[in-house]
C-alpha cells in the first residue's frame, strides 16, 4: 500500500517544533554573562571560521546584538544557519574553558542565534558594503554553503559575481536537506537574500553542461568556483531496491522542507538504512511525523556509528529503535509496494565484514530511507572540467591554502573537495577559495582571514567589547590560588 500522511496540521507542527527555543534577552543576558572572554579563546581555534565568540558574547552582555550579529556574520555569512545546524557540542563548546570549570560550556550556539535572530527580524544590514567593483567576473557554480560563503567574500572583495544551481532556491542543504525541528527553510532563504543585498546574482534552475556551457562560462568569467556538492545516496545492490517506497533519506527531508508538515507522506513503520548524522534526522523526523516504528539499520555496532552522540540521544528520546550488526539482504514487496525486509545479522572476522551464516529474519516495513552515504559526482565532474583530478575518494584534488584545482582558474571547495563535512567547514572553505581567487588575479599572496573586532577600535561596534584581555592560563592558574 502508497505511504500516506499521518498527522493532523496542529499535531503535525508541534510535533516539529525547534528542539532548543530562542533565548529571551534576559536569558541571553544571563547566559552571556557565564563567559569569561577570554582573550587567547580556544573556542575560537575550534571555529572553523574562526568566529571571535568572546567578542560577540561580550556584545551581547553590553545589551547590542547588533555589532554582536556584525561580529558573526563578518566571520561566517551563515552564521544564522550554523548556530543551529552546526555540532557545537563537538565543535566551540567542546573547547569552551568554562566546560572544565563548570562542568556545563557556554551556549555559544544558542547565544549566536539571538543575535543574528535580531538583525534578521529587525531587517538590520550588518555585513560591509562591497568594494568598488573591479571589472572581474566570476561564476560561482552550487548555491550551497561553500558557494555562499565563496560568492559573499568575492563580493565585498568588489568582484561581479554570479551564482548557477539547479534548484529553484538557493542555500543547498540548509535549504533542503536540515532536519526541519532544527532550522526552518526560512531561515537560510532569509541569508541568501543578505548575500543578494552584496550585489551577488543567482540563476536558479540552471544545470551546468546542459543549459550552460562550461566553455561559455571559461571564455566569459575570469575564475570559476565549485561548490556542487555530493550526488544521490548510494545504490544498496540488492532485490526491492527500485521499488517506490524505497527513498533517499535526504529526499524524504526535502519533503518535509518544502511540503505543508501535515502533507508529508510517511510510513507507519519505518526502516532507515545507515547510522550517520542524516539516517538520525530522517528516523527522528519520521516518529515525529506519526511513524508507529522508526528504525535504523546499521551494519556495524554502536562504538562504529558516524553519528554525534547528542543526535543519538535525541532519536532514542524520540522513540527510535536501534538493530546494530544488521544489513538488509531483500526489500519484500506486496501488490508492487514495499512490505517488508529480508534482514541478516553481521560480524567481522579477519577485518571484513561478514553475514552470520541462518541469521536471516523478515520484519515488516512500509518505507524503506536510504541514509549510506552520497555518490560522488565524479562523472559529472570529469566531464564537465576535462582535466580536473580526483583522488581515490573521489574528492577532488586541491591546493588546501587556495583552493585552487588542476586546472587554471578553477576553485573548489565544499562537499565535493573534503567528501562531506558540516555546514561551517563549507563556508570556510568557500572563503579560502574567495582569498585564493582574489589572489591569484591581484598577483598577491593569499590574505589570510581577519576577523575586525580583534583589530577596530573598542566602542562596542567593531571593537572586541572589553579593555582588559584575559589570558586564559593566567586565568586558570589565578583561580587555582
Amino acid at each position: 500500500m502508497p505511504i500516506q500522511p499521518l498527522l493532523d496540521a496542529e499535531t503535525a507542527a508541534r510535533n516539529m517544533a525547534e528542539k532548543a527555543p530562542r533565548y529571551t534577552p534576559q536569558e541571553a543576558l544571563i547566559e552571556a554573562n557565564r563567559c569569561l572572554f577570554c582573550f587567547d579563546a580556544p573556542c575560537i581555534m575550534a571555529c572553523p571560521t574562526g568566529i571571535d565568540i568572546p567578542s560577540f558574547i561580550k556584545k551581547i552582555a553590553n545589551k547590542n546584538p547588533v555589532a554582536s550579529a556584525r561580529t558573526i556574520l563578518t566571520a561566517n555569512v551563515l552564521g544564522a544557519s550554523c548556530a543551529r545546524v552546526c555540532p557545537t557540542d563537538v565543535l566551540c563548546e567542546a573547547a569552551c574553558v568554562v566546560l572544565d570549570l563548570e562542568g556545563d560550556p557556554v551556549k555559544i550556539g544558542r547565544l549566536q542565534r539571538y543575535a543574528t535572530d535580531y538583525v534578521f527580524e529587525h531587517h538590520i544590514d550588518v555585513l560591509h558594503a562591497p568594494a568598488e567593483k573591479n571589472g572581474k567576473k566570476v561564476a560561482v557554480l552550487g548555491a550551497g554553503p561553500a558557494g555562499l560563503g565563496c560568492a559573499a567574500e568575492l563580493a565585498q572583495l568588489g568582484y561581479e559575481v554570479t551564482v548557477f544551481d539547479k534548484k529553484k532556491a538557493g542555500g543547498g542543504l540548509n535549504t533542503y536537506g536540515i532536519a526541519y525541528y532544527k532550522m526552518r527553510p526560512q531561515i537560510s532563504l532569509d541569508e541568501v537574500k543578505m548575500i543578494e543585498g552584496l550585489g551577488v546574482k543567482f540563476r536558479y534552475g540552471v544545470e551546468i553542461g546542459k543549459d550552460i556551457s562550461v566553455a561559455d562560462l571559461e571564455k566569459n568569467c575570469d575564475a570559476i568556483f565549485l561548490g556542487l556538492g555530493l550526488g544521490g545516496a548510494n545504490r544498496l545492490g540488492i532485490p526491492g531496491e527500485d521499488l517506490p517506497e524505497v527513498v533517499d533519506a535526504l529526499e524524504f527531508i526535502e519533503w518535509i522542507r518544502t511540503r505543508p508538515l501535515h502533507e508529508v507522506p510517511v510510513g507507519r513503520r519505518v526502516a532507515v538504512l545507515g547510522c550517520g548524522n542524516t539516517a538520525i534526522d530522517a528516523v527522528t523526523q519520521s516518529k515525529r511525523l506519526g511513524a508507529e516504528v522508526a528504525t535504523i539499520i546499521y551494519r556495524r555496532g554502536e562504538d562504529d556509528m558516524p553519528a554525534y552522540e547528542f543526535e543519538y540521544e535525541l532519536a532514542k528520546n524520540d522513540g527510535a529503535t536501534f538493530h546494530f550488526h544488521t544489513i538488509p539482504t531483500e526489500v519484500l514487496s506486496e501488490n508492487g509496494h514495499v512490505k517488508a525486509l529480508r534482514l541478516a545479522r553481521t560480524e567481522v572476522r579477519d577485518g571484513k565484514m561478514h553475514v552470520v551464516p541462518g541469521s536471516g529474519w523478515i520484519e515488516e516495513f512500509d518505507l524503506v530511507l536510504k541514509a549510506v552515504g552520497q555518490e560522488k559526482q565524479t562523472a559529472v565532474l570529469t566531464k564537465l572540467f576535462h582535466g580536473l583530478k580526483l583522488d581515490a575518494k573521489g574528492r577532488v584534488e586541491h591546493n588546501p591554502e587556495t583552493m585552487a584545482t588542476a586546472i587554471a582558474k578553477v576553485f573548489v571547495g565544499g562537499d565535493c573537495a573534503n567528501g562531506g563535512r558540516e555546514v561551517v567547514n563549507a563556508v570556510a572553505e568557500g572563503k579560502k577559495a574567495a582569498r585564493g581567487i582574489n589572489a591569484m588575479l591581484t598577483k598577491q599572496k593569499v590574505a589570510g582571514p581577519v576577523q575586525p573586532s580583534r583589530h577596530g577600535s573598542k566602542d562596542g561596534a567593531t571593537g572586541s567589547g572589553f579593555n582588559h584581555p584575559i589570558r586564559v592560563p593566567e586565568l586558570l592558574a589565578a583561580m587555582a590560588q
